[in-house]
């Protein structure tokens, strides 16, 4: 180690520890032997005077750009000794290209991670907050923050939507509302946090409405129940005047009350008054008044027929004669505006119930002939005595049937009841007998005919 400067280091040189003074270098010239620049002299030109102040990193550049002669005194020899440290170390290359290739990739990766980070406004339901995401749209994004959503639910912009940094997301929350409009009642969904908000959200006309809540209500995620009656015109028609009102009346009657028009006793109105007053809707005021009228009427009575062997076929004798009973009838009696209606039946009350009537019906058979009696034009008589018809009466009550009997000679010959009560036939049976015991004679008038 004998060659070792052991001479004090220039105040101009760097003490490096790795390498060997073997050469000694030449004189150096005093840093107080450089010229000094007049004040003010002008920018020098490239290479004809050196500045002594420019830092040692520029005058290493100069020198390696090829600077003028003379100018690498000292800054050549510094590079003249890291190319000889360079040398010395062969290793150091190979170390320092798999550092710098460790540092381009985390450059990258970091300017990748930086891209992908997103900076997004998220609003739920009115409340924003502000994050960092690498959802690459909003649906992933709702996902990562555990921000659930349902079909009655708004998600702006849509979940599919792909997000860039910047972006605002606003969900908003469907809510229930059971809502009766002008008496109809339906549930509908809302995003609205508000009744005022849901009223315009649904398109509900609400000036001049009747609404069952406060507008500034909150409306919670449960919803609640809404009862809306919007502004109608209603005209109300009564006692000969015409009154137009704007109303949101819950019924037909409180309309007709906000007209100013009073209902008494049975007064009613033209709809139910319980009824929903609908928009453009007449209403007849109706004054009623009522009394009650009471009228008997008769019951009919009923008539029981039964049979008799003794009386022939075709005859039917009135064994008690019917009776028809009595009732009493409330009726209701009442005008509208003036104009009586039908009577309306109130209640009935029987005062006498009804007599059956009694009747005998004749199954014997008739007999063919009477003997003296057959082959007599009996049509003929019957035409002249009563016109023919069985049932014929004779105006004073006393004569009746087709020959004209008596009650007397008519039951004499075997008949019952009265002559016109029985059949044609047996009518005739009795006349033939009555003629075979005295002749025409019973017929002053007509019994000619008999023979004609």
């Amino acid at each position: 180690m004998s060659n070792v400067k052991s001479s004090p280091l220039s105040p101009y040189e760097t003490y490096d520890t790795h390498r060997t003074y073997d050469t000694p270098e030449p004189p150096r010239p005093h840093p107080h032997d450089a010229e000094t620049l007049p004040y003010g002299a002008g920018t020098l030109r490239y290479g004809a005077h050196r500045d002594t102040y420019r830092p040692a990193y520029e005058a290493g550049a100069d020198a390696e750009a090829g600077g003028p002669a003379g100018s690498d005194g000292r800054g050549g020899s510094r590079r003249a000794v890291r190319r000889r440290r360079a040398a010395a170390r062969p290793g150091a290359l190979r170390r320092l290209v798999p550092q710098a290739l460790v540092v381009a990739f985390l450059a990258g990766g970091t300017s990748a991670f930086v891209a992908k980070d997103k900076a997004i406004e998220l609003t739920v339901d009115g409340k924003p907050r502000t994050l960092h995401t690498f959802a690459d749209d909003v649906a992933e994004l709702l996902a990562d923050e555990g921000v659930a959503f349902g079909r009655h639910d708004v998600v702006a912009p849509a979940p599919g939507t792909a997000l860039t940094s910047g972006d605002e997301v606003a969900v908003h929350y469907g809510r229930p509302v059971r809502l009766t409009l002008d008496g109809h009642r339906r549930e509908v969904w809302t995003t609205a946090r508000t009744v005022d908000g849901a009223l315009q959200q649904l398109g509900v006309r609400a000036e001049g409405a009747y609404v069952s809540t406060s507008r500034s209500q909150r409306i919670g995620r449960a919803g609640l129940e809404l009862d809306v009656r919007t502004e109608r015109t209603v005209t109300v028609m009564a006692d000969g005047r015409t009154r137009t009102i704007r109303t949101n009346a819950a019924t037909v009657g409180e309309a007709v009350a906000e007209a100013g028009v009073t209902l008494r006793g049975q007064d009613t109105t033209s709809v139910p008054p319980t009824g929903f007053p609908r928009d453009g809707q007449t209403v007849t005021v109706l004054r009623v008044t009522g009394s009650t009228e009471v009228r008997e009427e008769p019951i009919p009575f009923r008539v029981r027929r039964t049979e008799d062997p003794s009386l022939f076929r075709g005859t039917e004798v009135v064994e008690r004669a019917g009776r028809p009973g009595t009732r009493r009838v409330t009726y209701g009696l009442r005008t509208v505006n003036g104009v009586a209606q039908r009577p309306r039946l109130m209640r009935t009350e029987v005062v006498r119930e009804p007599q059956d009537r009694l009747v005998k019906v004749g199954t014997k058979r008739l007999p063919t002939s009477v003997a003296g009696a057959d082959g007599l034009n009996w049509a003929a008589l019957a035409a002249c005595e009563s016109g023919g018809r069985p049932n014929a009466v004779d105006p004073s009550g006393t004569y009746g049937g087709l020959y004209q009997f008596d009650t007397r000679t008519w039951q004499s010959l075997g008949g019952q009841g009265r002559p016109q009560d029985a059949s044609a036939a047996e009518q005739t049976m009795r006349a033939k007998r009555l003629y075979a015991q005295r002749g025409a004679s019973p017929w002053p008038h007509c019994g000619a005919r008999l023979r004609g």
